[in-house]
């Protein structure tokens, strides 16, 4: 597939698809995801859709440690017994699929070694998306997508406070993008916060689909208005937090 059908196929999906899930079937049907993996699949609804409306998928990697990761500030790290529940909920998802399925329980870095160099032909992040993690995820994963395949991925947040301040930042966005020019590929910006780099280099370009050429370093950076007061609140008696809350609304 040369790029300039790649881009067509992106593009098209794009302007026909209505959600997020549309849009990625589209993509993983027609740019031909037969090997492909998936980094962060919590229970399984993805991977559950891939394996039923994309026949072209061969084999289908979920990669994902379903255990509770004392280093990861994020809403979804939950405790080990819950993650053993989630897990369960995935594989009873892709059961049907078994003979197409690889399960890696494991983090990026320790599932890299089982998946060969050149291996897939896309791969999707979902998976930790603070600046530790989606960089952990890129440089680990670049290698093990063939020439001219693609990494797509979620969570391309159009500001870094995805969740409160109580959270780590999301830094998907701008990562992505530096990564892509750090190796002299194209990537896509895309709606429902999504991209897609694609692994050839034919030199850096970003090809803006999903909005992302106007932000400011204010739209990206700034806490939401409040968001700071908030998490003031947060560390205060019950009773201040009432009266603050009085104060701040006049």
């Amino acid at each position: 597939m040369t790029f300039s059908d790649a881009s067509a196929i992106i593009q098209s999906a794009v302007q026909t698809s209505k959600s997020r899930k549309a849009l990625l079937l589209t993509l993983f049907k027609q740019l031909g995801a037969g090997q492909m993996a998936e980094i962060g699949v919590w229970k399984g609804d993805l991977a559950q859709a891939v394996l039923n409306y994309v026949p072209n998928v061969e084999r289908y990697i979920l990669v994902d440690p379903w255990r509770n990761l004392p280093d990861w500030n994020k809403p979804l790290n939950k405790s080990d017994i819950e993650f053993d529940a989630v897990r369960a909920e995935a594989l009873s998802k892709v059961a049907p699929f078994q003979q197409k399925v690889v399960e890696l329980r494991a983090s990026t870095k320790e599932a890299r070694a089982q998946i060969a160099d050149g291996s897939l032909d896309l791969v999707y992040i979902d998976g930790d998306h603070t600046l530790r993690g989606i960089t952990i995820d890129l440089i680990s994963l670049l290698p093990k997508v063939r020439p001219g395949g693609f990494i797509v991925g979620d969570d391309f947040s159009k500001t870094i406070w995805q969740h409160s301040t109580e959270y780590s930042p999301t830094e998907v966005f701008p990562f992505a993008v530096y990564f892509a020019e750090a190796h002299d590929l194209p990537i896509f910006t895309l709606p429902f916060n999504q991209f897609v780099i694609i692994n050839e280099q034919r030199g850096f370009e970003v090809i803006d689909l999903g909005g992302y050429a106007s932000l400011t370093p204010a739209d990206i950076y700034a806490p939401p208005k409040g968001e700071f007061v908030k998490s003031l609140a947060r560390r205060l008696p019950p009773s201040v937090q009432r009266l603050l809350r009085r104060v701040v609304s006049g």
